[in-house]
């Protein structure tokens, strides 16, 4: 077997030594080989988006020179994305964060200082704001960027460390209604899936989501269906998956969930059920059948605005006797009502026994790299491993596997984001640290973020690069190791755990995000709380003891290199699991995470939005996925010349020719995009993919989320960047 090098560190300064280490790997261990080791080949995988495909990083005189995939690795087979063979680009970036910086005031130039320096302002001016406001005046927002043991490590310095109680991920922007769904429904945030299941079902229904342009590898593993599947898409916009599909549903926007209220019905009314599954797994059935009674097929057809007949075409394709998978991804997620539209899908996967089998599932598809790995490991919301902070149970046993004195762990959760925000405003927070991730870009109503970010005493920036929206505002910029400059672990939608490893030296005096929280805490005075906490590896070892028991327990993950050797390891894997499997699904025995093992019906009457078309503002804007080259805020993908030539260079907005002919405008006009909170210019794309009286715009651009309503859902928290009134001026 092949061995490659790998690097030891120092244990918190997060500089490489010289010394290197050599350790045998199924799939290589992706190391910066000695200027004079032959050129070879790293492995790592991919840091974008929650696919976890494996690249290979081809290196050259210890220098990363190019890209390809890796054809044995159970997740992408060989194949990879615009954004996968242009990995390594934004870390030679010319606006990378290379030293501290920081701010007399917000109004002055940042200028450089030293670690030491930057590392005493940052508990010296935090500690401060603690004295005189409280503990709880600090807060931090985090990331689904980072690996896994780095979320770990804030989180337990935060909390247990700092004495601070709310911090949040930008998880929440994406995935915080999959999660609330799945815990209500199943008993724990559990995706049921593989990605084995693209490739086995007979039906594929697709909500709310766009895999062809957001997560490409996954559609190529669905292209790969040898089983001549019905595939059904249900998506107002006409996306390039529904021009794929063979079933394009376009429906109105937030439609959603009465729609599949009035599919519920016609499998009730038509018996197409699973009678023997629903009685020996699930809770509710019966009342969810009462519940739909006055959800006809006649009152469905008007609130969807669809033909009753593909409603009826739906259901047929949907009934017992098949291998139906539902997939959804931001299109439900991001909604008013978006977790009961999730358990919505759940449901109709349940009432057909579509769960536990091949080809089958409720399956949330997740969004940013690690965002699996922040839903259950970042300590925000969750105690580290799925655990409940108010549950003392949970909290002793957390204690013992961290080695955390019980009394520091708080007993309570964190705010949400949003209540974070709002803590700004009302002068609860009064410092803030944010962690790899740009909200004065990302963030809801973006216009009203960038103002309360001026009230802060006092904000820290933790990032690749100095120039980001949300750095411009900062008092002290910290620069961070970026993917390839770090190891640690990713998890990806399918529960499978993977590795990162550094492919390159960390740019200038940044250091990996870990190796930061480390120095912060020996500077704070709590380091002797983290001395077990010496390195990823270290931390990984302690996760495993959290996560025993639990549903997500990985007790039975030796070490990194058993990961390496197996192509990543889904969870769980017990440790009585003496062979990992490598394709593997929840459910299959009917058992889900509940006190009683079985599955909740759970549903709630359709709400309106909250901002619908007027007179005023007489269009329904749309956001979403631009371009599979383009990735968030790009603060990355906009780093490669190559990427950026993939799609336009100049923003566009989506309209229906019906719309343009009325409103006088013609292809690449420059238009203003008014909503009642800001205005974005960009040019006219003219095209019957939006329908009429519905406009689109990419959500990748730093100026539209200054037009989104800021409405949030209420099991959830997440926002709803899906729906807002506009109106488009030439």
């Amino acid at each position: 077997m092949m061995k490659f090098p790998t690097l030891a560190f120092r244990e918190w300064t997060g500089f490489f030594t010289k010394e290197l280490v050599r350790e045998p790997g199924r799939f290589g261990l992706g190391q910066i080989p000695t200027s004079h080791a032959p050129d070879t080949i790293a492995h790592a995988v991919c840091g974008f988006c929650s696919t976890g495909c494996n690249l290979k990083i081809h290196l050259r005189n210890g220098k990363p020179v190019n890209v390809s995939a890796d054809t044995d690795y159970p997740v992408n087979l060989g194949m990879a994305c615009p954004k996968g063979w242009e990995a390594v680009t934004p870390l030679a970036a010319p606006d990378r964060a290379l030293f501290p910086l920081v701010r007399k005031s917000r109004c002055d130039e940042a200028t450089r200082i030293t670690w030491d320096e930057a590392a005493n302002i940052f508990c010296d001016r935090l500690k401060d704001v603690q004295a005189r406001h409280g503990a709880e005046a600090v807060a931090f927002i985090s990331t689904g960027q980072i690996c896994t043991e780095e979320m770990a490590m804030l989180g337990a310095f935060a909390k247990f460390g700092m004495g601070v109680i709310h911090g949040d991920g930008n998880t929440r922007q994406c995935m915080a209604t999959s999660v609330a769904a799945y815990k209500q429904s199943f008993g724990f945030d559990a995706p049921p899936f593989t990605y084995a299941d693209f490739e086995e079902s007979d039906v594929l229904v697709f909500v709310g989501a766009n895999p062809c342009i957001a997560h490409p590898i996954m559609w190529q593993r669905v292209l790969r269906n040898q089983r001549n599947p019905e595939i059904i898409v249900i998506d107002p916009r006409k996306t390039e998956t529904a021009m794929a599909a063979t079933l394009h549903i376009p429906l109105a926007p937030k439609s959603d969930l009465a729609l599949l209220y009035g599919v519920a019905h016609i499998l009730v009314k038509n018996d197409w059920l699973d009678h023997e599954f629903l009685k020996a797994n699930a809770n509710g059935f019966d009342e969810f059948a009462d519940f739909l009674q006055p959800y006809t097929i006649e009152r469905t057809a008007e609130a969807t605005v669809l033909s009753e007949n593909v409603i009826q075409q739906i259901a047929a394709a949907i009934k017992v006797g098949k291998r139906v998978s539902f997939w959804w991804t931001m299109g439900v997620n991001q909604g008013h009502e978006a977790t009961r539209t999730a358990q919505a899908i759940i449901n109709l996967a349940l009432m057909g026994g579509h769960i536990g089998k091949p080809g089958t599932g409720a399956n949330s598809i997740t969004g940013q790299c690690n965002a699996m790995g922040s839903r259950l490991f970042s300590n925000t919301t969750n105690l580290l491993g799925g655990h409940d902070f108010t549950n003392s149970v949970h909290r002793e046993k957390v204690a013992r596997a961290t080695g955390i004195p019980v009394e520091r762990i708080p007993d309570r959760p964190s705010w949400a984001y949003d209540q974070i925000i709002d803590g700004i405003d009302t002068g609860k927070i009064k410092g803030l640290w944010i962690i790899a991730t740009n909200p004065a870009h990302s963030w809801i109503h973006q216009g009203r973020l960038k103002n309360l970010l001026g009230k802060l005493e006092f904000l820290v920036v933790q990032d690749m690069y100095h120039s980001t929206e949300t750095a411009q505002h900062a008092d002290l910029i910290l620069p961070a190791s970026g993917w390839g400059e770090k190891e640690g672990t990713f998890i990806n939608s399918e529960r499978r755990i993977g590795l990162v490893r550094p492919i390159a030296k960390p740019a200038g005096e940044s250091k990996p995000d870990f190796f930061i929280f480390k120095l912060l805490a020996e500077k704070w005075g709590c380091g002797n709380l983290f001395q077990a906490w010496s390195s990823p590896e270290a931390v990984f070892q302690i996760l495993k003891r959290c996560s025993a028991g639990q549903p997500c327990d990985i007790t039975g993950i030796r070490d990194f290199e058993m990961m390496e050797e197996n192509g990543g390891v889904q969870w769980p894997c017990l440790e009585s699991l003496k062979i990992p499997i490598q394709e593997r699904r929840l459910f299959v025995d009917g058992k889900f995470y509940t006190k009683d093992h079985r599955a909740i019906f759970l549903f709630d009457s359709p709400q309106p939005m909250a901002e619908t078309p007027d007179g005023d503002y007489p269009l329904l804007l749309l956001t979403g996925r631009g371009s599979s080259a383009q990735w968030h805020t790009e603060t990355r993908t906009s780093k490669s010349a190559i990427l950026r030539k993939l799609h336009p260079a100049d923003l566009w907005l989506e309209i229906h020719p019906h719309d343009a002919k009325f409103l006088g405008i013609s292809p690449s006009d420059w238009l203003q995009v008014q909503s009642r909170r800001g205005q974005v210019t960009a040019r006219a794309r003219i095209s019957a993919t939006t329908q009429p009286g519905q406009v689109f715009l990419p959500m990748h651009h730093r100026d539209v989320n200054t037009l989104t309503h800021a409405t949030f859902d209420p099991h959830s928290r997440q926002p709803s960047y899906k729906a807002c009134a506009v109106r488009v001026v030439k």
